[in-house]
């Protein structure tokens, strides 16, 4: 999907997704210090929203100009301060080596670009930082429920390894998870990753 077309998809909703944090992501990310913080692919913020409520510098990026218009009231409403970002990461990349902590949740592209995303996300991270990748594993297609029904934009464990060690990045933690989804399962990859100083 383009940029316009997610913009439909939010204008067509009050809201696409829940309010709260992945419950994965917030209990990898949780007794952290909080410093500089990027949300890659942010879509209504609340992955941003979350981290900026945890006393994160939170920066959020997305290519959907009614996504972010979203996430900024409901920053506004609670207070909160992002540095929200319109951009397209496929096309634009992002700065080297910047953040303390590059989340990127639930981005389903092409391969092609999703290696580009990859590179660019891992590179984002500053030495001592973390990078933090969830999204449906393609093993969801066979065993899981939900998600992405097209391979070539789903994550194996094997390439989110290979991206971030290809850009120096240490693995901590790569491999498949299962999430409840009501009386089902989904099958999602996580990694988690640091530069070291």
């Amino acid at each position: 999907m383009d940029a316009g077309e997610w913009d439909e998809r939010y204008a067509a909703s009050t809201s696409l997704w829940s309010d709260g944090p992945n419950e994965l992501f917030a209990s990898i990310v949780e007794g952290l210090t909080p410093g500089t913080a990027l949300d890659v692919a942010t879509g209504e913020g609340r992955t941003a929203l979350w981290l900026a409520q945890q006393g994160w510098q939170a920066s959020a990026v997305d290519f959907s100009a009614v996504g972010l218009k979203r996430a900024s009231e409901r920053a506004a409403e609670r207070g909160l301060e992002v540095d929200w970002q319109l951009r397209d990461v496929v096309a634009d990349g992002l700065e080297p080596g910047t953040f303390d902590l590059v989340a990127l949740l639930y981005l389903h592209v092409p391969q092609a670009q999703l290696n580009d995303v990859l590179a660019a996300c891992s590179a984002a991270v500053a030495a001592g930082g973390r990078l933090v990748i969830i999204g449906h594993d393609r093993e969801n297609l066979a065993r899981g429920t939900g998600g992405p029904q097209n391979a070539d934009v789903l994550y194996t464990v094997e390439q989110l390894r290979a991206a971030a060690e290809a850009s120096g990045l240490t693995v901590q933690r790569c491999e498949q998870v299962e999430r409840p989804v009501g009386d089902a399962t989904a099958i999602d990859t996580v990694l988690v990753a640091t530069r070291e100083f």
